[in-house]
């Protein structure tokens, strides 16, 4: 990575030229990571808002696919359910959960009964995604805070963002070059068996080199736990990019959004990590004590 962006200091010009697509991606991904991991050093609440701000800017762009499409979710409850459920989850973890779904589901219908009084289509459905949305997004997002708050969380974390990230990466890779048995075609026509399993192959590889690079620092995470993480999560962690782009076929749209350039949106970056830190915070509670 640093040699690739040392390179755009030297050859911006040759680069966009070559390749403008990939000069994108690169420079997207030299801003993100670096405030990803400082957020995620620092904890707290600067981890709190940057992830509640992360599923809100997602959020909103789920609701423009929607709205687009003639469907009207309530994006005042959206943009206020959706971090809610973050903040929520930093500052009381699992508590009052109960009072946040009943206010969700109350508010939200409350909501589409007054707007279909008043002229309004398509309300039935747009209840259901007024009330989904934020659960998707939020409710699942919380979880990195979940995770960043166990004991050794920091570790945890960015062993299982990086599990996942390496994962899509050599998924892609391998896919790119070696795939010809599709998946799910008629979901994500470009995803094939053979990226997927070269997506487990390097999660596994990923895993086991961060917890053997660790053993200096953090003698009692085991290799073993770093393999089982490195397994699991690319396993089932696809899922969620299918389920993304389920919505995103629906509709007829590659991305949703292109604030991040060729990167997508920010629904696009974060749809197989909200299965992985769901996953690895239950497996971290099983597998990390």
């Amino acid at each position: 990575m640093v040699s690739v962006i040392g390179g755009l200091e030297l050859y911006p010009s040759l680069i966009m030229k070559t390749n403008p697509s990939l000069c994108n991606r690169i420079l997207v991904a030299a801003i993100i990571i670096p405030v990803l991991l400082l957020f995620a050093w620092l904890g707290g609440w600067f981890f709190a808002i940057l992830i509640a701000l992360v599923v809100s800017l997602a959020v909103y762009e789920l609701w423009g696919l929607f709205n687009k499409n003639g469907y009207h979710p309530a994006l005042v409850l959206l943009l206020f359910f959706t971090p809610l459920a973050v903040l929520m989850r930093y500052r009381l973890e699992f508590q009052y959960s109960d009072v946040f779904l009943a206010l969700l589901i109350l508010s939200a219908m409350f909501y589409h009964v007054v707007r279909q009084k008043n002229g309004g289509t398509n309300s039935a459905t747009s209840l259901f995604i007024t009330i989904g949305a934020p659960l998707y997004l939020g409710w699942l997002g919380a979880y990195a805070i979940s995770l960043r708050n166990l004991d050794n969380g920091l570790f945890w974390l960015l062993l299982v963002l990086a599990v996942n990230s390496m994962a899509d990466t050599g998924a892609y890779a391998l896919g790119s070059h070696f795939g010809r048995h599709k998946m799910f075609p008629q979901v994500s026509p470009h995803k094939s068996w053979e990226g997927y399993f070269g997506g487990i192959a390097t999660g596994v590889l990923t895993g086991l080199a961060i917890a053997a690079l660790s053993q200096p620092f953090m003698p009692a995470i085991s290799l073993m736990q770093g393999v089982i993480l490195g397994l699991v999560i690319p396993v089932l962690a696809p899922m969620g990019d299918f389920g993304e782009s389920l919505i995103k076929r629906n509709f007829n749209v590659k991305d949703s959004s292109t604030i991040l350039l060729d990167h997508g949106g920010f629904l696009d970056r974060i749809d197989s990590a909200l299965w992985a830190v769901v996953i690895g915070y239950y497996l971290v509670l099983v597998i990390g004590f």
